[in-house]
């Protein structure tokens, strides 16, 4: 149950002395007090606890429900007719362009007869809320159905922009990924695509040199070293062989010259 103030009637009291009780509790409700905090607050909100948003009324002021049961000579369907003329300024909201009330410090009066609560139950469409026509179960009384339904209206709406908005920000990315990965250089050697860092470092140091190669992969890279590597090893013993030739030659000319001395 949600917290409700229950003005029971027996039907003996005047439209005039109702209204002077739901007087009486609007000035009650605006009653304001220190709380622990410090902090003011309505009074009533320091001795019962009521979120807001609570069965979906979210005004300051806590429901009054008034419940009839007819003993006494007046007659309840006349009664609530007048009696929400008298106290009219209490509790109609002010209409709201997105299409419901706002009923910002104003008091939710439901109307209901003893009767019907027994026949029906407390779960019962047996409830009149001030200003409304149709009766209702107590949490749609007390709520307000307009407004959820344009508060639904406005999440869904919300989620439906943040959704298109994502979706265009994912193919303006895939996008941008799309002309990033056409510029992405290839290895001039095996044709596999460089990844990142490679791709980075080629940028960066786009001159060749003997250990590096901007236009090859890490792998042909790595085989063109040892390549590089095997042919000046080639080189060296080409060059080695070249100047063992050369010096025996020479050895051996030098050698025919002696052998002509000694004769």
């Amino acid at each position: 149950m949600p917290l409700l103030f229950v003005e029971v009637d027996n039907c003996h009291e005047s439209e005039e002395e109702l209204a002077d009780k739901l007087e009486k509790y609007a000035r009650f409700f605006q009653r304001q007090v220190k709380d622990t905090d410090g902090q003011e607050r309505p009074m009533w909100r320091t001795r019962w606890p009521a979120p807001d948003g609570q069965l979906g009324y979210d005004v300051p002021h806590p429901p009054v429900l008034l419940v009839f049961h007819r003993v006494g000579d007046r007659n309840p369907d006349r009664t609530v007719p007048r009696l929400a003329d008298l106290t009219r300024h209490l509790w109609q909201g002010q209409w709201d362009r997105d299409g419901y009330h706002r009923y910002d410090q104003k008091i939710p009066i439901i109307a209901t007869g003893l009767n019907n609560l027994r026949k029906h139950g407390p779960a019962g469409a047996v409830f009149q809320r001030f200003g409304r026509t149709d009766m209702q179960t107590l949490t749609d009384a007390i709520g307000n159905p307009r407004k959820d339904a344009a508060h639904a209206r406005a999440r869904a709406a919300q989620i439906a922009r943040q959704a298109a908005y994502e979706a265009e920000q994912q193919r303006k990315a895939e996008q941008r990924a799309a002309k990033r990965e056409a510029k992405r250089p290839a290895c001039a050697e095996c044709g596999d695509k460089f990844p990142d860092d490679r791709w980075e470092a080629a940028d960066n140091y786009p001159k060749a040199t003997s250990r590096w190669h901007p236009t090859l992969c890490e792998n042909c890279e790595s085989h063109a070293r040892v390549a590089a590597l095997q042919a000046e090893q080639a080189e060296r013993e080409r060059r080695e062989q070249e100047e063992a030739a050369a010096a025996a030659e020479a050895a051996r000319r030098a050698g025919g010259w002696l052998a002509r001395f000694r004769s």
